[in-house]
């Protein structure tokens, strides 16, 4: 509209029944804007709404563990680990003590680091086991990709089988 001085400004803003908003305060000259401001926050919250709704829900989830754990209860367990990574859950991994187990926390520590070894070609360790009054800590998160890749294997697989087959017959 041009340069005005600020009551003149405001003047027309309050002819069309409109809001004087600052857009650039620091420019030289400032620069206003005639609009209705209660519609333009309506539509910055609307905005927000939307970047919210689109971004991505990052879900944690927790195992828990005992520092005496069976090979057989422990590969259950890791088996759920990795059923939650799979579906890009982030996992927080505790070891519970109780009693005269707090004695011996290296149980703990030697469970925590072997299923970290296990799970090293599908997770990162994002934080290191810590002891928290009786319980351990760890948290791992998935790498991505790295389900993708064992899906197009496992793939290939059968099918190499299969021509196996057919050669042998």
């Amino acid at each position: 509209m041009g340069l005005f001085g600020v009551r003149d400004a405001q003047r027309v803003a309050d002819d069309q029944g409109l809001d004087l908003v600052e857009i650039a305060p620091n420019a030289e000259p400032p620069v206003c804007k005639v609009m209705d401001y209660s519609k333009y926050k309506y539509e910055q919250a609307i905005k927000a709404k939307a970047a919210r709704k689109n971004q991505a829900k990052v879900e944690v989830k927790e195992m828990k563990f005992r520092p005496k754990i069976d090979v057989g209860d422990y590969e259950t367990k890791k088996g759920h680990v990795l059923r939650f990574l799979k579906k890009g859950a982030r996992v927080k991994i505790t070891i519970m003590f109780r009693g005269r187990e707090m004695a011996h926390p290296e149980q703990g520590l030697n469970v925590l680091e072997r299923l970290a070894s296990d799970l090293k070609e599908v997770a990162v360790v994002e934080q290191q086991p810590k002891m928290e009054g009786r319980n351990m800590h760890m948290l791992v998160a998935p790498i991505k990709g790295a389900f993708d890749e064992k899906a197009a294997k496992s793939d290939e697989k059968p099918a190499q089988a299969d021509e196996t087959e057919k050669k042998e017959s």
